[in-house]
């Protein structure tokens, strides 16, 4: 499913379920336990963490500095780290593909909360960073998005936590 085959691009396209079953066989393999990011933890990683700098996009108010997107991409993913990283030295949290979390999709409670987890069920998964077919406009850390986790879009990935 590889829209380009090699180990220095991103894995795209996967839906959501090819994900799961990779973590499940990763971990079978490795003792270990990896999962998706919830969308909290992709947001804080997006953000910079404790280190942030309140940038618009993951690592930069520049979003040619840090993102594969429409304009740039020549619609296509491209080698991962290519452009600048973030606060926290991640790159590619917006832009090149958009990014699977563990989620089901939800509207935010209005509270203040402190590493929230999306509800036990839904309809629609999250996904975070959008990819390189999207415009700039809908690459901001902020935006979030949902999809039917069935759905392979070529510019769909997933990055993992430990």
């Amino acid at each position: 499913h590889c829209s380009q085959i090699n180990d220095e691009f991103p894995v795209a396209p996967v839906d959501w379920n090819e994900c799961m079953l990779f973590v499940s066989r990763l971990n079978q393999l490795t003792g270990l336990k990896f999962s998706l990011p919830t969308e909290a933890q992709w947001e804080y990683a997006a953000r910079g963490g404790k280190k942030s700098r309140g940038y618009k996009y993951s690592g930069s108010n520049n979003i040619d500095d840090v993102a594969w997107y429409s304009q740039n991409s020549r619609k296509k993913t491209h080698v991962v780290g290519a452009k600048n990283p973030n606060e926290l030295g991640i790159h590619d949290m917006n832009g090149s593909v958009a990014e699977w979390c563990n989620d089901w999709y939800a509207s935010y409670d209005y509270f203040s909360q402190t590493n929230p987890s999306g509800p036990s069920s839904g309809t629609f998964r999250v996904n975070r960073g959008c990819g390189f077919k999207d415009g700039g406009i809908y690459h901001h850390v902020s935006k979030r998005y949902c999809t039917d986790g069935g759905n392979h879009f070529n510019s769909f990935g997933f990055r993992l936590c430990l």
